[in-house]
């Protein structure tokens, strides 16, 4: 229960940092595109917010991607939006809603491979769930 516990406080000091910075945050995370996505939790009810990495795509598309830092099951978020097909994001000093789409084949990849070279933890995040699991990636478009 400690590790949630602290993982909730980490969220809660990078949502704060996020808002009092407009959107950037530093350590490990300078320089990093962050979204703070605003969800319920599918079973529970339970109304979260998430700091995390996003990759930008084409027309204003972000994509996250459930790595959870290769652990073998998904991340709660991921199956909190997935469930919900909709969330509200925060980018910067905006607030916006979202359709949430999982990519799939090679549209998958393709993403993948692009945010293994935008910030290499995520080969290792991979490499972790080999076997295990494939990492997913959501898309979500401004509605």
């Amino acid at each position: 229960m400690a590790a949630v516990s602290e993982l909730n406080d980490w969220n809660q000091r990078v949502v704060a940092e996020f808002r009092a910075n407009h959107g950037r945050c530093g350590g490990e995370l300078a320089g990093a595109l962050m979204i703070i996505v605003h969800h319920v939790g599918r079973k529970t009810g339970t109304q979260y917010e998430n700091p995390l990495v996003y990759q930008p795509g084409p027309d204003g598309r972000m994509f996250l991607i459930g790595s959870y830092g290769g652990l073998p099951k998904d991340p709660a978020w991921f199956g909190n939006l997935l469930a919900a097909g909709q969330a509200t994001v925060e980018v910067g000093d905006e607030t916006f809603e979202v359709k949430v789409t999982e990519l799939t084949g090679a549209e998958r990849d393709t993403v993948f491979e692009r945010q293994k070279v935008a910030m290499p933890v995520f080969a290792e995040y991979e490499v972790k769930a080999a076997g295990i699991r494939t990492i997913p990636i959501l898309a979500l478009d401004r509605v």
